[in-house]
This record gives C-alpha cells, sequence and structure tokens, in this order.
C-alpha cells in the first residue's frame, strides 16, 4: 500500500475477462484507496499461464499472491464471477485466522447459495459466441477480431470450468459489511441477490443502477463514488473507536 493509501481495493474480474475492465478506476479513485485489479491466470499479463480448473485452488493462490496487501486493510470488489471469487477469499481469510476486509462488494453476482453456478452445454464455440453476445460486455474490437474472439472464448470456456468446481458449504457468517451492486435490466433475479444477507453478520445493503449484467461501464462513475463513499464511512466507523487521527477524505465524502 502506498503511504497516502489508507485501503486497498483488490478487484476480481468477471468470467472470460481481464484486470484490464478495472484499468480506468485508477483515474476516478481518490488517492486513500490504491487500486489493485487482479489478474487471474491465463489472460492479460498472465496470458502464459494455465487457466485455473478449481475454484478453491485458485482462491487460495490468490490469497497468497496477495498475502502482503490483505495484511493490511483492504476491501475486496468482484463482478460477477468475480464477486464468488471475492466470497471465495473472505472465506479462506476467516478459515485460517487472517485479517478480514473491511467491505465486500459483490457486482451482478449470484448469491454462492443460489445454485446458478454450474453451466452446462458450454463447451462448444456456438455456446461461448452466444453467451458473448447474450451479456453483452465484449468490445466491438473484440467481436471483430478472430483472434481476440478465440481469446475471449478459451477464457470464458475456462471460467466455466472453474464456476462448475464450486460447491456451496452452508452460510459463510462473514463479519465483513457486504453490498451487493446490481443493473435492473440483469438476468440475474433479486432473490438472487438478496440470498448474500445470509453470509454476513454485519451490515447489508443492495445498490441498483441502470443497466443489465455489465452496467459497470456505462454507470462507471457512479459505482466508483458509491465505493468511495461506502469506505469513507466505514473507516470513520472505525476512527470513532480508537485514538488514530484520520487523514483528510475528499470533499463531500
Amino acid at each position: 500500500m502506498t503511504s497516502k493509501a489508507l485501503v486497498s481495493l483488490l478487484c476480481l474480474p468477471c468470467g472470460g475477462a481481464s484486470a484490464a475492465i478495472y484499468a480506468r478506476w485508477r483515474l476516478q479513485l481518490p488517492r486513500w484507496i490504491q487500486l489493485i485489479p487482479v489478474e487471474l491466470p491465463g489472460r492479460g499479463a498472465r496470458a502464459a499461464e494455465p487457466f485455473s480448473c478449481n475454484i478453491s485452488n485458485l482462491v487460495e493462490q490468490l490469497c497468497l499472491e496477495h498475502a502482503r496487501v490483505l495484511e493490511t486493510p483492504h476491501a475486496l470488489f468482484g463482478h460477477s464471477m468475480g464477486g464468488l471469487l471475492a466470497y471465495g477469499m473472505a472465506k479462506h481469510l476467516q478459515q485460517h485466522g487472517q485479517s478480514l476486509p473491511l467491505m465486500m462488494f459483490a457486482s451482478a453476482s449470484p448469491a454462492p447459495s443460489s445454485g446458478t453456478w454450474h453451466f452446462s452445454g458450454r463447451d462448444n464455440d456456438e455456446a461461448l459466441l452466444r453467451d458473448l453476445h447474450r451479456y453483452g460486455g465484449v468490445p466491438e474490437d473484440v467481436l471483430e477480431s478472430p483472434e481476440m474472439l478465440r481469446l475471449a472464448m478459451d477464457a470464458l470456456a475456462a471460467d466455466y470450468v472453474l464456476c462448475n468446481s464450486f460447491e456451496y458449504q452452508g452460510p459463510a457468517h462473514l463479519p465483513v459489511p457486504l453490498r451487493v451492486f446490481a443493473g435492473r435490466d440483469d438476468e440475474v433475479r433479486q432473490e438472487q441477490l438478496a440470498a448474500w444477507r445470509r453470509e454476513t453478520t454485519a451490515s447489508f445493503s443492495i445498490h441498483w443502477f441502470d443497466g443489465g449484467h455489465f452496467y459497470l461501464r456505462p454507470q462507471e462513475k457512479l459505482v466508483v463514488r458509491l465505493i468511495e463513499q461506502q469506505l469513507a464511512g466505514t473507516l470513520r466507523a472505525l476512527q470513532a473507536n480508537t485514538d488514530a487521527a484520520l487523514p483528510a477524505l475528499r470533499a463531500g465524502v
């Protein structure tokens, strides 16, 4: 964490995507939040590595890779499959008696208990291409490039295998504030989002944005601003119980 940052924000990507989906957030987040886009094996800067096929192993790997950051004040944000990974990381930290996130954000992500994290019939190019078009999260230049489209389909296929390895083991009862973000036009149902409530013993809320499964892009400024407000509130609550002085946050937070 940089000397001016108070909290690190680890952001986990959705299925088929790389950490690049969060790149522009650096321009909008205040200096007291250190953005850490988490790259998964097999994509982006880690394209030479094999894809992960077991979610428990990947969660453990990510916790080890980011161990130093996870020992400092941090929060987890995950979009779609990234929400499931963030949940897995928080559970892993809890089970191993390590520092827990100040807050967790699950975006466009059905709750772990919803039974929607197993995919069948997605092992062919026709199905993969249909899903890429269906959710609308792939830039046009990717769809128009055979090479880039191949990479996107391979990553998505691998992430379906990854999700299929997930096994729900009952409520985690995380003592971590949980914020669920969702697009009003997304196919993810409200009850699938509300089911996240059982995973936390701390505060819980659902926040709605205009748009579908990939509302993040058109609503980016609103999303980042809400994350900032939520983390600022958490830091102020912590300060109220300590003697430590909190550096000035951005006006209006």
